[in-house]
């Protein structure tokens, strides 16, 4: 697969192509398993008569552009995991993208998993204005997963470091983290935290994809702004790194082509 920095001046909103067929037994297993649980959370929630914004957002108030919900974050005490939900204004441009990118959903997630979540000897990467030492509860960002206005998932994107304020890794040591990132805490609510940890698995494959194209586009952009001053992963020209569409249901049926070709 080809990982080469795109243009980020015109990144396109489409599908990833993803091979299933050079996935591993191990994986495919995983993703199934993954595919039932998100698809339970989302028929409970249904049953009771909410959604996954919707159950996030409950007994919030009033519904802020900018403010994380739940408020004071998702946070997992035993694997170090975190998100929020939260929404940018309708006409925030974002840098590279065309305006309105943000006008057509509702908000997003953004996962983390906390330094004392790391696996033993991670390092963070050797940046201007990084941390030198990981401190208990500096954050990784792994993906931000985009909501449409029908309660469902429409996006995966990843965010230059300025974005959330991280504690920078490289693409493969962030890969490393997904199978890190659970969280079984009480709030919001069960399914909302199965679905969460659950979509990082199901979507595995195109998360990886795109932690590495984020590391190409900063270099790619650092090469393309020699002239300026500011690192790339610090330059606010740059907010989105890398962006894919997603669907459940069409990864769902391509996990179960494949097990049919397999069978």
């Amino acid at each position: 697969m080809d990982f080469a920095a795109p243009d980020v001046s015109a990144l396109p909103d489409a599908a990833m192509e993803i091979d299933f067929q050079a996935l591993s037994d191990t994986r495919l297993a995983e993703m199934e398993t993954a595919a039932m649980a998100v698809g339970d959370s989302l028929a409970e929630l249904s049953a009771q008569g909410t959604t996954l914004v919707g159950d996030v957002l409950k007994g919030q108030g009033e519904f802020l552009q900018w403010d994380h919900y739940p408020a004071g974050d998702v946070y997992d005490r035993t694997s170090h995991a975190q998100y929020y939900y939260h929404a940018h204004p309708a006409d925030n441009r974002t840098p590279g993208y065309p305006d309105g990118l943000w006008a057509t959903e509702h908000g997003h997630f953004h996962t983390f998993l906390r330094a004392e979540g790391m696996p033993p000897g991670a390092v963070s990467a050797a940046l201007p204005g990084n941390q030198t030492g990981e401190t208990a509860d500096a954050l990784s960002h792994i993906v931000a997963i985009s909501m449409g206005r029908d309660g469902l998932p429409m996006r995966l994107f990843t965010t230059n470091r300025w974005v959330t304020g991280e504690q920078w890794h490289d693409a493969e040591t962030v890969i490393g983290l997904i199978d890190r990132f659970t969280v079984t805490s009480p709030v919001p609510s069960r399914p909302v935290n199965s679905w969460i940890t659950h979509m990082l698995r199901l979507f595995r494959p195109q998360i990886e994809v795109l932690l590495r194209r984020r590391d190409a586009a900063l270099v790619d952009w650092q090469t393309r702004h020699a002239d300026t001053e500011t690192p790339a992963h610090e330059d606010r020209g740059l907010e989105v790194t890398s962006l894919t569409v997603i669907d459940i249901a069409d990864q769902v049926e391509r996990l179960a082509a494949e097990r049919a070709r397999r069978a």
